[in-house]
């Protein structure tokens, strides 16, 4: 089978979060399981485009609205991803620094999309399956159906996998004009409250609709930004089929980002050591438990809470523990924890950014993650933190729900609370605090932890089946 699966990220290629670790290890366990499996997305101006080589495979002219351009899809040679990885350039829209962020967003991904069903119309044979991903690929379904220009790809099943649905990618109606010429009488699955909406879109156009977990499936009927009504009228055609994670790239024993690897056997001393060097590197108390939150500093990750659950778990339970924050996100959140760190009294750092190698040295140094999500489609940190033997305290929320058993029910290992609340939150971290005094307990929790399978394998069957049921 051919798969195309069409991203605005791709770790190691391009990566903001969740959705580019997921669309950089599904395909290779796809092409793994005998299957052809490639990625398209835009090519942006980063580490790895100047550091691999690319061959030119095709070039294209097209529109978005009165604008003309050239395109280019180039490949990477070396199929070094373990799958076909093609970027698409077109000149002065798609070739920055960022992934997103910018004025003309719409246009730059209008432009992206149109551009993948360009390319797939030249296509002398068909893809078995288009996979898009999040509202970035949103359109594709639809232009594949309803656009004029593309009539002969309309046989061509597509699956939409959302990664997070508070992110919708909303444009105006003078902005319809960006799409290339479609059947008006369809223009309703372009529409969502009054607006286009390439999410809806993507969500009535696709052949199947699949979340990240079940949990957050269940949670969109009544949680999803403006779209409940429509996940209750198209829940027919909707899967939730749990993330994996990709343990080559997150295995302690052979993690290239850390300097002390370990195993189950070796899982007290090598996170010893790591812990040792991470709290040396930010002034930390070794012998105090470590806390740590990895991620956006956002709303949806609660992070707004991270500067009073911090000071309120040094007042009421004392300076038992150390806190350390990786992370960038909203400028409020980012000031107010640097603002803290002159308190600090040896128990608290926070590094404002985006560092891959420091995050991999937290989970193996760390003793426990905070994950007080107020949204949590599947998650993937607390399955990295179990996989290294730290102990996830998680809000009962979305894929959290789905992969973390509290340490009160029988065979549990994690703390898990159920508001996004600063006493919520707290409570969990004098839980926790309980828990890393019981050395015996603890010990058997880390090795329970370590010893799930969070892998691709099971997943990448679902996907398949899901696939092969659109033939």
């Amino acid at each position: 089978m051919e798969i195309l699966h069409v991203s605005a990220e791709c770790y190691p290629v391009a990566k903001a979060g969740g959705l580019g670790d997921v669309v950089g290890a599904l395909p290779k366990y796809q092409q793994d399981a005998g299957h052809q499996a490639k990625v398209v997305m835009p090519m942006y101006r980063t580490k790895f485009l100047y550091n691999n080589d690319f061959d030119v495979v095709h070039k294209g002219y097209t529109n978005i609205g009165d604008y003309f351009f050239d395109y280019t899809i180039i490949k990477e040679k070396t199929n070094k991803l373990g799958f076909g990885l093609y970027l698409v350039d077109v000149n002065g829209l798609l070739d920055r620094e960022k992934i997103y962020g910018y004025d003309d967003d719409v246009q730059r991904f209008t432009a992206f999309q149109v551009c993948v069903v360009d390319w797939i119309a030249s296509w002398q044979f068909k893809p078995d399956v288009v996979h898009v991903h999040d509202y970035h690929a949103g359109l594709i379904p639809f232009m594949l159906q309803y656009c004029y220009r593309y009539n002969q790809l309309a046989s061509i099943p597509t699956v939409l996998t959302i990664h997070n649905a508070q992110y919708q990618g909303w444009m105006t109606w003078e902005q319809s004009t960006l799409l290339p010429p479609y059947d008006e009488w369809k223009r309703g699955m372009l529409e969502w409250g009054n607006s286009i909406n390439p999410l809806a879109s993507a969500i009535k156009c696709a052949s199947k609709v699949t979340t990240v977990s079940n949990s957050y499936l269940d949670e969109l009927k009544y949680m999803s930004n403006g779209l409940e009504a429509l996940f209750e009228y198209e829940k027919g055609k909707c899967v939730g089929i749990l993330n994996g994670i990709d343990t080559q790239v997150w295995n302690p024993e052979t993690d290239t980002y850390i300097k002390h690897d370990y195993s189950l056997a070796t899982v007290e001393e090598g996170k010893a050591k790591n812990k040792a060097q991470l709290c040396e590197t930010f002034g930390l108390d070794v012998n105090k438990p470590l806390f740590v939150f990895i991620g956006r500093l956002v709303g949806e990750k609660a992070a707004d809470l991270l500067p009073n659950v911090i000071g309120d778990s040094f007042y009421y339970i004392g300076r038992r523990m150390n806190f350390l924050i990786l992370g960038s996100g909203e400028p409020e959140v980012e000031a107010r924890l640097n603002g803290m760190m002159p308190l600090s009294q040896n128990d608290y750092s926070c590094y404002i950014g985006y560092n891959e190698g420091l995050s991999h040295l937290m989970y193996a140094g760390a003793d426990f993650l905070l994950m007080p999500s107020r949204v949590e489609p599947c998650g993937l940190n607390q399955m990295y933190s179990m996989r290294y033997g730290t102990v996830p305290l998680v809000r009962n929320t979305g894929g959290l729900r789905d992969t973390v058993k509290d340490i009160g029910e029988e065979n549990g290992y994690g703390i898990v609370f159920n508001n996004a609340s600063v006493g919520d939150v707290c409570n969990a971290v004098w839980r926790a605090c309980d828990l890393y005094s019981d050395k015996s307990l603890f010990t058997k929790a880390r090795a329970q932890m370590m010893q799930l399978d969070f892998s691709w394998e099971t997943s990448v069957q679902q996907y398949l089946a899901l696939y092969q049921s659109l033939r």
